[in-house]
């Protein structure tokens, strides 16, 4: 029998957007670790930030932060295939680093303000404006202004200029992406970490099947490269991904409400 490996998103998915609580997924989540099933937390949370909800959760897998900018995986959790990767040692885990620097990231967004586009990074707002954006508590919110690979913002400009500010983010070498708020990115996505983490699952344990699950277009890359996509529902009660994703299996469900009941069927 194939081992299941769960990618998931937090914010939306595992996670509601009301309180930031996972409550509503707790029975699959029980049946996750009954089972000895691998979670890997893949969002656009930063280290510390996912640092923090695997304490929560009480798993010790690989994470995947901001939008797939680094991998983090435990020293020695696999036994082949580290070494054809480039990666540094951090505080007992492996970084292997896909994203542009932060610094970098910052340069072009002031960039685009001088170009006269309305953007305000996490880079230029205090802990409570991060707060108030995110719903986030203080603590939270502060730990989601240590980034390092990719930079949230809020665009308050015109809705039918967004492509225009897209393009702009392209012509500098970056890239765009949307969850709950906007990003700029460098070379890196969701699901270019995600076919890492899987080859290494493979070759750890064999025959696998990967599961992603998503709320978001920022998902979008992880759920192209699992071989069961799942989506969840936005707080309105609609999906906000195309529905052209082969084999998508849409959750009946907000956040996780959706994923506790997709994760009893899939796993269960």
């Amino acid at each position: 029998m194939k081992r299941p490996i769960i990618f998931t998103d937090l914010d939306g998915t595992l996670l509601n957007y009301s309180e930031y609580s996972f409550a509503e997924a707790l029975p699959a989540l029980q049946l996750v670790k009954d089972k000895d099933v691998p979670l890997i937390l893949c969002s656009s949370k930063t280290r510390k930030e996912i640092e923090l909800y695997r304490v929560k959760l009480g798993i010790d897998h690989p994470f995947i932060s901001e939008n797939g900018g680094g991998i983090f995986i435990p020293e020695d959790y696999f036994k082949l295939g580290i070494d054809n990767f480039k990666f540094q040692i951090e505080k007992e885990l492996v970084l292997i680093r896909l994203g542009a620097e932060y610094s970098k990231l910052r340069k072009a967004l002031q960039e685009l303000r001088a170009e006269g586009f309305d953007v305000r990074g996490f880079g230029d707002m205090t802990t409570k404006d991060i707060a108030d954006a995110t719903g986030q508590c203080m603590d939270e919110a502060e730990l989601a202004k240590e980034r390092d690979f990719d930079e949230p913002f809020i665009y308050s400009g015109s809705t039918h200029k967004l492509p225009l500010l897209i393009n702009a983010i392209t012509a500098k070498g970056f890239h765009y992406t949307k969850g709950k708020l906007s990003h700029i990115t460098g070379d890196n996505d969701k699901g270019k970490a995600v076919a890492i983490l899987t080859d290494l699952y493979k070759k750890k344990y064999g025959e696998i099947i990967t599961i992603g699950i998503g709320d978001s277009p920022n998902d979008i890359p992880m759920l192209m490269k699992v071989a069961r996509p799942v989506i969840v529902q936005q707080p309105d009660g609609k999906y906000d991904v195309p529905a052209d994703i082969p084999g998508l299996i849409k959750a009946a469900g907000i956040g996780p409400v959706g994923w506790n009941r997709i994760i009893l069927k899939l796993i269960g």
